[in-house]
């Protein structure tokens, strides 16, 4: 099983930002460079098949990159993550071995300004896992 948790701590060893700027469920006290990972909220069935247990199993993740009051480089930092999940595969988190991480956009969304003027950015993937 793959928990958040873990998807948390994964963000954490890409070093993007430090290990105590990598939240899960809520930001606190949001500190500048600092990523938020998430379940992301979407409706969809269960990967189940019929007759077997299948192979892998999802995990939808929302990724919020909050980083600083200069777009430039919230950008530059989203896409930095951005492009390590996209190369991630057959990795170990936890003794759960991640087949492929699909990206959910094109690229990181822009979702403009916190309310202390800080930038980010979302990045909303699929983790597929062996069961």
């Amino acid at each position: 099983m793959l928990y958040l948790e873990d998807v948390r701590d994964y963000i954490a060893t890409l070093c993007i930002t430090g290990d105590d700027n990598v939240y899960m469920g809520k930001m606190d006290n949001k500190k500048e460079k600092s990523i938020g990972v998430y379940q992301l909220k979407q409706s969809r069935a269960a990967t189940v098949s019929l007759g077997d247990t299948g192979t892998y199993k999802t995990k939808p993740i929302s990724l919020l990159v909050h980083w600083t009051k200069s777009a430039r480089e919230t950008e530059k930092a989203a896409y930095q993550l951005y492009e390590l999940l996209t190369k991630a595969q057959n990795i170990i988190i936890n003794d759960t071995t991640i087949i492929y991480i699909q990206m959910l956009q094109e690229e990181p969304v822009d979702v403009d300004m916190d309310e202390s003027g800080i930038y980010e950015r979302v990045i909303e993937i699929m983790i597929f896992y062996e069961r």
